[in-house]
C-alpha cells in the first residue's frame, strides 16, 4: 500500500505543471515548453519524499478479508455481548431491531435529487446499509443482510452519485462500502463485482480526478475535506483487494488533501469556527476515516494527534444547554442530534467524559454507531463533573453554567469569533440565555440552502434576516451589517464561584465606531448581565436586541417575559433614559418568516461615549451592585 518511487516523481510531475498553470500563463506555457525541467525538478524532491513517509508513517500491510472496516468480527461480537449486559444498549438494541423492520418494508432508493444535492438519498442508503448489515452481524439474521444488499444493488444502478454536489459522492461511497465489507460473506460473486464496480466508477474515479488536477473538494479546508476524503478513502480501503493501484493513489492524495484542514479545523483547543452542527458532520467522517485506516492498515497516519482533535469533544458538551438545546451560531440547528464520533473519540483519546456525557444526549436513542462505538468506550466509575466554564481560544467562544444535570440551571453562551468563516453569520458578540428549563435568548439558526445566493459570501448571503446581523442577538448600528470579515477576539475571561464571565472585543465588526466591547456573564446568584461599551466617531443609531420566543410586558426600563410557566426579568442597568422596546422578527420571502419570535431591544441615538447595561434576573431584584465598566474586567482577567 505504498507509491513506487517512480510513481511519486510522476505524481509531483504532475503536480508541478497544475500549479504553475495556476500561477498564470507564462509560467504555464514555459512549463509546458520544458516539461523535462518539472520533471528533474520533481525527481530532486524525490529523497525528501521518501524520507518524509519513511520517517512518518512505518510500512503498513492491508488486512486480509472482510470485515476490515471500522469494525472486525470480534467486535461485533463484543458488541453482542455488550447488548446483553448493559441495559442502555439492549434499549438501543430494541429501537434498532424496530427500525430495521420497518425498513425491510421500505422501497430502495432512487435517484432522486432535492434541490442540487442527492444527498438526502446517500444519507438514507448510510442509515440504512450501515443498520442493516451491522445488525446482520450480531444478530444473525439474513433477511437485514438481503434487504441491505438490495439498497447496494439498487444505488450501484444509478448513473451517476452526482459529482456537481461531491459530498453526495462521498457519503455514497462511504455506505456503498460499509455495506460491501460488512456484508462480503452473504453477497454472490457477482453482487461483489457490481459493488466494487460501482464504489470504482461512481465513486473513486470522479474523486482521482478531482485530487490529480487539485480541484473541487481536494482544495477546501472546511468540513467538506473531512468528508470527501473520509468517504472515499473509506471506499479505497474496501475494494483495495480489487483496485490495488486505484486504492493506494486515493489513499494517498487524500492523506495529502486532507492533512492541512486536519490540522486547522480545531485547533488548538477543540473548537470548531463553523458552528457545532459542522462540527459534528466533519467528525463523525474524521471517524469514519480514523477508525477505518486503524482496522484495515493499522496507522491513521498520526492524525489523530491533529491540534485540538482530542478535546473537540469538549466543546460539543459546553454548546449544549441544560434545556438540550445547542447554542447554534453559524448554520446550526438548535436539536443537537447525537454524535457517535464521541464514543469513538473516548475510547481513541482514553476520554470517559466523551462517553458519559454523550449517553446522557443519547439517551434511549443510538444509532448504530453509537451501539458500537461505546462497546469499545471507557466508561467512568463515578461521574466526571465537566467545568461550569470553559473558553475556546480558537474560535473565541465561552460558555458558563450555573450547575450541570440540573435543566433550571443558568446557561449563557456567547462569541466573538471571525464573520469570514465556512458557515458564519455576521453574529460577532451573540449570545444564547437558559434559565428555569426555556430558552430566553436564542439563535435562529440557519435558513433554507436553496435560497438564491445563499453561499455567496461576497454579498447576496447577508441580505437575509438569519444570517446578517439584524437576526443576531447583538448590536446593530445604523441599520447596517457587520463588516463581512471582521475578528472579534475575546480579551478577558473569568470562571470563579462568584462570577463568570468574557468579554469580546468588537471594533472591528462596526466601521462608525472607535471602539465597541462586550462583557457577557454570570453573576451572583444566577444573574446575567450583558455590558457594552461604544464610542463613536459621529452621531449614530443603535440598536440592542435579543431574539426570544417569549411573551414581553414592557414597563420602561423594566420588562418581564412569560415563557413555559416560568418567568424572567430583564433591567436596563445604564444608561439613564433607555427603555425597552418589543419588535418583531418576522422577514418577508424567501426567508423563513420567523413566525413567533419577537425582539426585545433598546434603541439609542447617541454620540460619544455609551455603556449599555442589561441585566437578566430570575427574581424580580433591584440590587445593582455589579462592575462598572469593562476595563475591570479585562484588569481582572486578561486572555493572553
Amino acid at each position: 500500500m505504498r507509491l513506487s518511487k517512480l510513481r511519486i516523481v510522476y505524481h509531483l510531475h504532475n503536480s508541478f505543471l497544475n500549479r504553475a498553470r495556476r500561477a498564470g500563463p507564462s509560467v504555464a506555457r514555459y512549463g509546458a515548453r520544458t516539461p523535462w525541467l518539472s520533471f528533474i525538478v520533481s525527481l530532486l524532491f524525490l529523497p525528501c519524499v521518501l524520507f518524509a513517509q519513511q520517517t512518518a508513517h512505518p510500512e503498513f500491510k492491508l488486512r486480509d478479508g472482510h470485515p476490515r472496516l471500522m469494525f472486525l468480527d470480534s467486535d461485533f461480537v463484543a458488541a453482542r455481548k455488550f447488548i446483553a449486559t448493559d441495559p442502555q444498549a439492549q434499549h438501543w438494541h430494541d429501537n434498532l431491531v424496530k427500525q430495521a423492520k420497518e425498513i425491510l418494508n421500505e422501497p430502495p432508493a432512487t435517484r432522486t435529487l432535492i434541490g442540487p444535492r442527492l444527498l438526502f438519498e446517500s444519507r438514507k442508503a448510510l442509515v440504512r446499509i450501515s443498520l442493516l448489515a451491522a445488525l446482520y452481524r450480531i444478530d444473525g439474521n439474513k433477511e437485514y443482510a438481503e434487504r441491505a444488499r438490495k439498497e447496494l444493488l439498487a444505488v450501484s444502478a444509478f448513473t451517476d452519485w452526482h459529482p456537481p454536489h461531491f459530498l453526495d459522492v462521498a457519503e455514497m461511497t462511504n455506505a456503498c462500502a460499509i455495506g460491501y465489507d460488512w456484508l462480503y460473506d452473504y453477497l454472490s460473486p457477482k453482487d461483489r463485482q457490481t459493488i466494487s464496480s460501482a464504489i470504482i466508477n461512481l465513486g473513486l474515479h470522479p474523486a482521482l480526478h478531482l485530487l490529480q488536477t487539485h480541484t473541487g473538494f481536494s482544495t477546501l479546508t472546511n468540513n467538506w475535506s473531512q468528508v470527501c476524503n473520509g468517504g472515499i478513502s473509506v471506499g479505497a480501503l474496501a475494494i483495495a483487494d480489487d483496485d490495488p493501484d486505484l486504492s493506494n493513489q486515493i489513499l494517498s492524495y487524500c492523506r495529502m488533501a486532507v492533512a492541512r484542514p486536519m490540522h486547522t479545523f480545531l485547533a488548538p483547543d477543540g473548537g470548531c469556527i463553523e458552528g457545532p452542527g459542522y462540527w459534528n458532520y466533519a467528525n463523525i467522517y474524521t471517524a469514519y476515516y480514523l477508525a477505518a485506516l486503524r482496522t484495515a492498515l493499522n496507522t491513521d497516519f498520526g492524525f489523530d494527534s491533529s491540534p485540538g482533535l482530542s478535546d473537540g469533544g469538549m466543546f460539543r458538551i459546553q454548546s449544549i444547554g441544560p434545556t438540550g438545546k445547542l447554542f447554534n451560531f453559524a448554520d446550526a440547528g438548535e436539536n443537537p442530534g447525537i454524535a457517535p464520533e464521541m464514543f469513538y473519540f473516548a475510547k481513541l483519546f482514553n476520554r470517559p467524559i466523551y462517553a458519559q456525557e454523550e449517553r446522557n444526549i443519547v439517551a434511549n436513542h443510538g444509532d448504530i454507531f453509537d451501539l458500537l462505538w461505546d462497546s469499545q468506550a471507557p466508561h467512568p466509575a463515578q461521574r466526571i463533573e465537566p467545568p461550569l466554564a470553559e473558553m475556546f481560544h480558537g474560535i473565541n467562544a465561552a460558555y458558563f453554567r450555573t450547575a450541570w444535570n440540573d435543566r433550571d440551571a443558568i446557561y449563557v453562551g456567547f462569541k466573538g469569533g471571525y464573520n469570514g468563516a465556512s458557515h458564519a453569520h455576521l453574529d460577532l458578540g451573540t449570545f444564547v440565555l437558559d434559565a428555569l428549563g426555556q430558552r430566553w435568548a436564542f439563535c435562529l439558526g440557519a435558513d433554507d440552502y436553496n435560497m438564491p445566493g445563499y453561499f455567496d459570501f461576497k454579498k447576496k448571503r447577508w441580505i437575509y434576516y438569519r444570517l446578517g446581523t439584524l437576526g443576531q442577538n447583538t448590536l446593530v448600528i445604523d441599520n447596517q451589517n457587520q463588516a463581512i470579515a471582521a475578528t472579534a477576539p475575546l480579551v478577558a475571561f473569568k470562571s470563579s464561584a462568584d462570577a463568570s464571565y468574557a468579554v469580546a472585543d468588537l471594533t472591528h465588526a462596526y466601521p462608525q465606531a472607535d471602539q465597541v466591547r462586550r462583557g457577557v456573564g454570570i453573576f451572583q446568584h444566577g444573574r446575567v448581565l450583558v455590558m457594552d461599551e461604544i464610542s463613536l466617531h459621529q452621531p449614530a443609531n443603535i440598536v440592542w436586541q435579543m431574539h426570544t420566543r417569549a411573551t414581553i410586558d414592557v414597563d420602561g426600563r423594566r420588562a418581564v417575559l412569560h415563557q413555559g410557566g416560568k418567568t424572567l426579568y430583564a433591567r436596563i442597568l445604564s444608561p439613564a433614559g433607555a427603555t425597552f422596546a418589543v419588535t418583531n422578527a418576522t422577514a418577508p420571502p424567501p426567508n423563513n418568516p420567523n413566525v413567533g419570535i419577537r425582539k426585545l431591544t433598546v434603541h439609542l441615538h447617541t454620540q460619544g461615549p455609551v455603556r449599555l447595561s442589561i441585566l437578566f434576573d430570575i427574581h424580580d431584584s433591584q440590587e445593582s451592585m455589579y462592575p462598572q465598566d469593562l476595563e475591570q474586567w479585562v484588569e481582572d482577567s486578561p486572555v493572553k
